[in-house]
């Protein structure tokens, strides 16, 4: 049981970096995670849409929780994505996080997300949702031990 990140897009920024570092080496097993940087399509529109989407199936395992991040899917709250996460590990499911490029994912990725997961409305900079789930993963893992990271 695990957590990987896969996302489209470019080497994470040193800015970036040292954040998703920060949280990351505070996770432990079950919401320990991994990162796996897809390279952008270099084509344009639907062309990439579907050229990036067919990589990014590629790497998530058959009996895999997907999660896609899109700005259309559900809001959490942080302790009801803390709960989420810890039903998936007591299934006995690892989760693989989609983060897709800048023209999104096709069709074939949301019929194959068992969760769409929405940040928020707004859009953001893919490198800047890189860190805010980074750190949303670690406050999970901290509700869910019960320790006080997370203040009501």
């Amino acid at each position: 049981m695990s957590v990987k990140v896969l996302a489209i897009g470019k080497k994470h920024e040193s800015w970036v970096s040292e954040g998703i570092d920060r949280y990351v080496k505070r996770l432990k097993k079950p919401f320990d995670v991994t990162w796996q940087l897809l390279p952008h399509s270099s084509r344009e529109g639907d062309a990439a849409r579907e050229e990036e989407s067919t990589r990014i199936l590629a790497k998530v395992g058959e009996r895999d929780h997907l999660m896609l991040l899109d700005e259309r899917g559900t809001n959490f709250d942080s302790p009801g994505l803390s709960r989420h996460l810890q039903g998936r590990f007591d299934a006995g499911q690892s989760v693989t996080l989609v983060i897709g490029g800048a023209y999104g994912v096709d069709g074939s990725v949301h019929s194959r997300a068992n969760t769409v997961w929405s940040l928020s409305r707004l859009v953001f900079p893919h490198q800047l949702v890189r860190l805010v789930v980074a750190e949303q993963l670690y406050r999970a893992q901290e509700i869910a031990g019960g320790r006080p990271y997370h203040h009501v």
